[in-house]
Parts: structure tokens; C-alpha cells; sequence
């Protein structure tokens, strides 16, 4: 008699990519790799750790579902040039029924240093009508077991951040224009 229970998933904590080398063509006039390339990395790994959860090619082949980046946060610690193997890590931060929140550093392979951080909110999607969609209970099972692995991770310290100045005794940029314009402001 065949076991129709399913299979477990198991998720190394957190979810380390292949190791994967800087391409010739990805640096730019500085020297090192062009910003537009860490993505590409991140890109590459999601792919990897989205396939152990079930959500890879074959998932979206089948026409089961797909994921859409829907924000994107990037942080880039430090340089890479091109002879610097990296590795990428993915922490699965929250999920619900349509979303999945998580968190990547792109570490050098060898010394373990982060050279960029990515903190992501990605949405499952119907491919059939491109709409979000729940995930099936086959995935939101295989996300609440990688999820449990990965709650006992400490809390990044890059999730959340906002992009901004800080203030330094100068006035905004928007009172400094209304001011010139004879409009009072109140924050």
C-alpha cells in the first residue's frame, strides 16, 4: 500500500544558495559589481530556496502558481569584484495565505563577510488570471515547517529599515519651500 501522507520538508536555518560566481559582464566602470547584479544574485538563490518549499519552475510550469517581487529593500554593505564567490542566505521572516516576508544576505563564500542585505515581500499569483492568489495547503504546509525552522534565527538587524536622512538641526527640504512661500507648516 502507497503512503499518501506527504512528504516532509526539512530547512537548514537559515537557507544557504550554491555558491555562485560574479560574471565578467556584471562589473561595471568602478571596478566592481554593478548594482543591478546583486539582484540578479538574490534572484538566483530565491530561486533555490523557493524550489525546496515547491514554489520553483516545475510549480509554475504546472500552472499550480507563481510568486511577484511586490517591495524590495537593498542594502549594499560592500564591494564585490569579480574573482568573489558568494553565497546567499534567505530567512523566512512571516507568510500568510498570499505573501511571503523574508530576508537575504549575500555573503562572500569564503571569509563570510555581507556584502549586500534584501529584505523582500513577495505575492503568490495566479498565472492564469496574474491576479494574488492563496498559496495551496501543500505549500502553505511545506512555508509553516520552513518558518518554524527559521523563527529560532535572531531578527535581522537590517528588517525594517527606512530610507531617509537624519536630521541634523536643518529644516526639511518641504518647510524650507513653503516657508519661501509665505505657507506656514505644522508636523
Amino acid at each position: 500500500m502507497a503512503d499518501d501522507r506527504p512528504a516532509s520538508v526539512f530547512f537548514f536555518a537559515p537557507f544557504v544558495s550554491s555558491t555562485m560566481a560574479i560574471e565578467p559582464g556584471w562589473i561595471d566602470y568602478n571596478g566592481h559589481l554593478n548594482m543591478a547584479y546583486y539582484h540578479v544574485l538574490f534572484d538566483r538563490a530565491v530561486d533555490e530556496a523557493f524550489g525546496v518549499v515547491g514554489l520553483g519552475p516545475d510549480y509554475m510550469e504546472a500552472g499550480r502558481g507563481t510568486t511577484f517581487a511586490a517591495e524590495v529593500h537593498v542594502r549594499y554593505r560592500r564591494e564585490l569584484v569579480l574573482d568573489d564567490p558568494v553565497r546567499v542566505t534567505l530567512q523566512l521572516i512571516a507568510f500568510d495565505e498570499k505573501r511571503l516576508h523574508f530576508y537575504s544576505e549575500i555573503r562572500h563564500a569564503t571569509e563570510g563577510w555581507v556584502a549586500a542585505t534584501s529584505e523582500n515581500l513577495s505575492l503568490h499569483v495566479d498565472p492564469a488570471t496574474r491576479r494574488v492568489a492563496p498559496f495551496p495547503e501543500d505549500i502553505q504546509a511545506n512555508l509553516a515547517v520552513m518558518l518554524g525552522s527559521h523563527a529560532r534565527l535572531p531578527r535581522p538587524d537590517d528588517l525594517g529599515r527606512v530610507i531617509g536622512i537624519p536630521s541634523r538641526g536643518h529644516p526639511r527640504p518641504d518647510t524650507v519651500a513653503f516657508a519661501a512661500a509665505g505657507v506656514r507648516v505644522r508636523h
